[in-house]
């Protein structure tokens, strides 16, 4: 970053930790590590050739029409430049706009709710230490009626369960690790887990796959479909892309593989692999 553009960034992030010196508590460097582990480029990122990092634009499509992720860098117009650290973090645990306003479950706060206090920190940090770009924000394009915010306030009431994630004490920490990692910072569910006609995702088959939010297949990732890989063709598939009979990831999952699951520590890849493998098996569904 040029000097010129590091000035009001570095300013502005000075203004945001005496605002609230919890703010000082955040690792940005941490934080650049938990953003990769949660994917977050890839929603955040137009889809094009030189489109700047976290700037927003990328189309989710949904059989509610298309979604566009927004600029999550510290501009303050279009970013959020002027977000508070509670501001984030009522939009982690509660899906909530500084405004007051509901956000869209495409924002996968069903999931980031759980994401630890520590963890949010540094996202916090790292996220408002990216240089800021102005570029609008654009709006989504829902079918009718889906494009009434207040919806999503009746969706929450029905659907979401807020709170922190838990470690569970009769696990190994690998599996509790691999649990977190998967389910909460790493939301995994949001696309291989189905869901109901109102969006909802079907607890009774967590993880296996089925219908994606972009109305392609996603894979199975409980041992039902993964019994015939080995631990070590599983942490290759995450790593490289490449399944143990020669073929290679989707273009979604590509971006998954280049972008998150090869960006883990040894450590959280291996959690991640014991915690897929320690689920219970789940058959797909009838065709």
């Amino acid at each position: 970053m040029s000097p010129a553009r590091a000035g009001p960034v570095f300013f502005a992030v000075l203004l945001c930790a005496l605002a609230n010196p919890a703010y000082a508590l955040g690792d940005a460097k941490r934080g650049a590590y938990l953003a990769k582990a949660g994917g977050c480029l890839g929603c955040h990122t137009e889809d094009r050739k030189g489109a700047m990092p976290y700037a927003g634009g990328r189309a989710l499509k949904t059989p509610f029409g298309t979604f566009y992720g927004p600029n999550i860098t510290a501009y303050p117009g279009s970013g959020i430049g002027r977000w508070t650290q509670d501001d984030f973090m009522r939009a982690l645990r509660t899906g909530t706009r500084p405004d007051g306003a509901h956000y869209y479950p495409a924002f996968p706060y069903p999931s980031f709710t759980r994401i630890a206090d520590a963890d949010a920190l540094d996202l916090w940090a790292y996220l408002t230490s990216l240089p800021p770009s102005p570029q609008r924000n654009r709006p989504h394009e829902l079918r009718f009626p889906f494009g009434w915010r207040a919806l999503a306030g009746v969706w929450k009431w029905l659907y979401f369960l807020p709170g922190a994630w838990t470690p569970d004490a009769s696990r190994p920490a690998t599996l509790n690790r691999g649990d977190y990692l998967v389910n909460a910072l790493g939301h995994c569910g949001e696309c291989h887990t189905p869901r109901t006609m109102l969006g909802a995702s079907r607890r009774d088959r967590h993880l296996a796959g089925g219908k994606g939010p972009e109305g392609k297949g996603v894979p199975n990732l409980t041992p039902a479909k993964l019994k015939k890989w080995s631990n070590d063709e599983l942490r290759e598939f995450l790593l490289s892309g490449l399944t143990p009979d020669g073929d290679i990831a989707g273009q979604s999952m590509a971006e998954v593989v280049r972008n998150m699951t090869s960006q883990l520590t040894s450590e959280d890849l291996s959690a991640v692999v014991a915690y897929l493998r320690s689920l219970p098996p789940v058959a797909d569904a009838a065709r």
